[in-house]
């Protein structure tokens, strides 16, 4: 049995935080806001695993008014998502991602990501896919005031 989940997460942008994307430090003058690590990539693969789970949300999974998620990287929170999956008796198989931003440009850490991704879902490489994409200046990832990600998993019972 194959399930398929959809995840969607956007952060925006803050001063004095580290980008995060993938569990990959991007160097960027701007930061994501959020209660965790506020990789938005990450989150919306959590999300995705979720969903496919039929579980509820990553807010409601990693709630932001429990203090053991505060500043936690979000790689621990996608590792217990996998956990959670194992244990309902469900093993990812593959997972695709957009990430959503004018800037900063992303291409020349994507290998790092998936590597990072793939190495926690554990699956190979070729089953992880990240891409990234502008929107040409529309909307607030256009006007460079956040990022979102959107994410796509397989999941299939053990």
């Amino acid at each position: 049995m194959f399930r398929v989940g959809i995840g969607y997460d956007v952060h925006k942008f803050s001063k004095g935080r580290k980008l995060i994307l993938g569990g990959v430090e991007i160097p960027f003058q701007l930061g994501l806001q959020g209660y965790s690590d506020a990789d938005v990539l990450t989150h919306s693969i959590c999300d995705a695993i979720l969903g496919a789970l039929g579980e509820p949300d990553i807010g409601n999974k990693f709630p932001d008014n429990d203090p053991r998620y505060r500043n936690i990287s979000s790689l621990i929170l996608l590792r217990e998502t996998v956990e959670l999956s194992k244990s309902k008796g469900f093993l990812v198989e593959n997972v695709d991602c957009v990430v959503v931003c004018e800037m900063p440009k992303i291409s020349e850490y994507t290998s790092q990501i998936r590597g990072n991704l793939s190495s926690i879902l554990e699956l190979s490489e070729d089953c992880v896919g990240v891409k990234a994409t502008t929107t040409d200046g529309i909307g607030f990832t256009g006007r460079v005031e956040g990022i979102a990600a959107h994410a796509v998993v397989l999941i299939k019972k053990i």
